[in-house]
């Protein structure tokens, strides 16, 4: 009995425990690892740019503003993200989107409790997309998390003047 007991232990400290991954609403803080994620906007675009200087996708541009937080004590290398459709299809995110306000850049470094704030941008058919966000682990051992983008083709609203109040 000792001895099944004692096996039974050497084997519950060998498993490795993985987490489930957690999907969490666009606007909501996603903490993975010492990576804090916050996707604040989400907006889909038919070019970059203006002039001389647009870009036409292959399907359509989504822009994500996002920020993004390392609260660890060392230095974090925060890959190029992904986006996947519902029936598990990847779109990476584009390395080259210098004309677009904002671009957080192909090479991230954040520094010990620093944030950044900035855009990201995917050529992507128009739908909704679950954003894999990472906690700039190794391949194959990282922390991840999923962040609901949900379709929303609709431009700002315009504000209009209100209607004239009634005379007296």
């Amino acid at each position: 009995m000792l001895l099944g007991l004692l096996v039974g232990t050497i084997q519950c400290k060998s498993r490795k425990v993985t987490p489930g991954i957690l999907t969490y609403r666009m606007g909501e803080r996603v903490t993975v690892g010492n990576v804090i994620y916050n996707v604040l906007h989400a907006e889909w675009k038919p070019t970059l740019g203006e002039g001389a200087n647009s870009r036409t996708p292959e399907h359509r541009f989504l822009v994500l503003r996002l920020s993004m937080t390392n609260s660890g004590p060392k230095e974090i290398g925060i890959p190029l993200l992904s986006i996947f459709d519902p029936q598990g299809k990847q779109y990476r995110e584009l390395d080259d989107a210098e004309n677009v306000p904002g671009w957080l850049g192909l090479y991230r470094i954040l520094r010990q409790v620093e944030t950044q704030q900035g855009t990201i941008v995917f050529d992507a058919p128009p739908g909704a997309y679950k954003l894999q966000v990472t906690d700039g682990g190794e391949p194959g051992s990282e922390v991840i998390a999923y962040v609901d983008i949900p379709l929303n083709l609709e431009a700002d609203p315009v504000l209009s003047e209100p209607p004239a109040l009634p005379k007296k």
